[in-house]
């Protein structure tokens, strides 16, 4: 059966249930309908101060074009640990429309291990999307109404970095106004909704966020142009996870940002924070290989959240391994390890793997450092077939965290940030900028914001910046041509190598094969 049969034989439990076996109040749970809920903010404050679950991160070695299968193997861990006895829970991503109906299709999962409704995480689930959309667009609208109206507070209109967003891959839209455009989830109003703490911490990020700057270079945020309470008023609501169950009735928060290539491609801290009080285990999921999702986790989200991982699960497969190499598999291990953290490899196997090839994966995980590596059968048999899996993984978190540490101090400049991370986490020989983004650096640090970390944007098709490099390329030069400021979202994002902040559809978008049936359903999603 398809992904899509699969999930709609399942039987759903009512999501008032999924809540209560979650330790949620009933007035702390919005429903939308009878199997997904907005989560109320409220229910944070009262588990505040409970102890904290163990948080497993699950990431990946570069992956072949089709994917490694981190999604379902986070959800497949999840569902495993809840058959060992152990209270789990699984905080997501929501998918961005642009891979929707683009090239990747939905990312839900897939065979037993999948987040259910399938049709309401892939396309509008809450909204949520929808009301970054219009917040990032708001202010870009507030902007120009200024200067339209005598531009009082003296923004040059050459130094404008506040570009609009759509949530649709759209090359058309690129170059039409001077910021340009940027997809939803790269946005910095998403990059702010994902990393906020709570609902004060949100409109405190929306004040901060820098539209533009003045002639003398001093910038303007969105409180100098009075738009960041009605932003705040739009995204309030959308703060909130989005509370869903495995195919197994396990809980399932679905929140934040994808994208690991441009931003930071992780669920946001709200789902995480909540679910480490509710749970004993949290499986959270990064985009993309170690050296992007992984080292944004690491380095941004928990840097400013707190949030402490307790291990992490690197998913290989056969046809990765045959694409890029044992070499790169550990890298991406030795990633991991970089910032403290246990590793355990999770071989997701595929129709045609020999049982020598899967073993020659787990023997080059084992001798590049991992403390397990095991074939998982979650796909096919969900969480019964992720047991030893699980068992591996408990037992590596109940040992972790102890270790993590961040791979750069705060204080250490925005360039030898950029060249750390370089060098450290792709292999790089070192970074070359151009004359604009190393004038920029300097302008930012001038600025006083020195102190924030780095978003490499880069291709994920490579440890480097050029996608065809596989393997673990040596001897490049990180190419950095651009530098954008996120200081309410708190990050420096630089862009490496030629890539699209709004990027276009293929020739066949996936989109074509989504239809309704005579019966209304949707079909062609998965």
């Amino acid at each position: 059966m398809s992904d899509l049969e699969v999930a709609r034989s399942a039987t759903l439990r009512p999501i008032e249930e999924i809540a209560a076996g979650f330790g949620l109040l009933p007035d702390e749970v919005e429903p939308r309908g009878q199997h997904l809920a907005k989560v109320r903010l409220a229910a944070l404050d009262r588990v505040a101060g409970r102890p904290a679950g163990r948080s497993i991160l699950v990431t990946a070695m570069t992956p072949a074009p089709s994917g490694e299968g981190k999604t379902t193997t986070a959800i497949g861990l999840a569902q495993a640990l809840n058959r060992i006895g152990v209270r789990a829970a699984v905080t997501l991503r929501q998918p961005s429309l642009g891979p929707v109906f683009g090239t990747r299709g939905g990312a839900a999962g897939g065979g037993r291990c999948q987040v259910v409704p399938l049709e309401a995480i892939n396309l509008h689930l809450t909204g949520d999307s929808h009301a970054v959309t219009l917040a990032q667009n708001l202010a870009a609208a507030f902007l120009d109404n200024h200067l339209a109206r005598g531009n009082p507070l003296g923004i040059d209109p050459a130094a404008i970095d506040w570009p609009r967003t759509s949530d649709i891959n759209d090359r058309a839209l690129e170059g039409l106004t001077p910021a340009g455009w940027v997809v939803a989830a790269a946005s910095e109003t998403m990059g702010i909704l994902s990393l906020a703490r709570d609902l004060p911490d949100l409109r405190a990020r929306l004040g901060r966020a820098v539209v533009g700057r003045r002639s003398d270079g001093t910038p303007v945020t969105m409180e100098d142009l009075h738009v960041a309470g009605a932003m705040a008023a739009l995204l309030r609501d959308a703060l909130g996870p989005n509370l869903l169950q495995t195919l197994e009735g396990g809980p399932a928060l679905v929140h934040g940002t994808s994208y690991a290539h441009l931003a930071l491609g992780s669920c946001s801290v709200v789902a995480d924070r909540l679910a480490l009080r509710l749970a004993d285990a949290v499986v959270t999921e990064s985009g993309y290989g170690a050296d992007l999702g992984a080292e944004k986790y690491f380095d941004i989200k928990c840097r400013g959240s707190g949030l402490v991982p307790s291990a992490a699960v690197l998913v290989a497969t056969v046809r990765g391994v045959r694409t890029h190499g044992p070499e790169n598999l550990a890298k991406q291990i030795e990633n991991v390890r970089l910032f403290g953290v246990p590793v355990v490899v999770a071989v997701n196997p595929f129709p045609g793997d020999t049982a020598a090839d899967v073993k020659t994966v787990t023997r080059e995980a084992l001798r590049a450092g991992a403390r397990d590596a095991l074939v998982g059968h979650h796909h096919a048999q969900g969480g019964e077939g992720a047991i030893d899996l699980a068992r591996a993984v408990w037992s590596a978190a109940g040992d972790g965290g102890t270790g993590f540490q961040l791979l750069y101090p705060d204080d250490l400049p925005l360039a030898e940030k950029i060249e750390t991370i370089a060098r450290r986490v792709y292999g790089a020989a070192g970074v070359d900028y151009s004359l604009e983004a190393r004038g920029r650096l300097a302008e930012l640090e001038h600025a006083g914001f020195g102190g924030l970390p780095i978003c490499i944007a880069k291709t994920p098709y490579s440890l480097s910046h050029d996608p065809a490099l596989a393997g673990r390329p040596i001897g490049f030069r990180l190419p950095v041509r651009g530098i954008r400021l996120a200081a309410g979202a708190g990050y420096v994002t630089a862009a490496a190598g030629d890539l699209r902040f709004m990027p276009g559809l293929p020739e066949r978008p996936g989109g074509e094969a989504i239809d309704i049936d005579a019966a209304g359903d949707i079909v062609g999603l998965a």
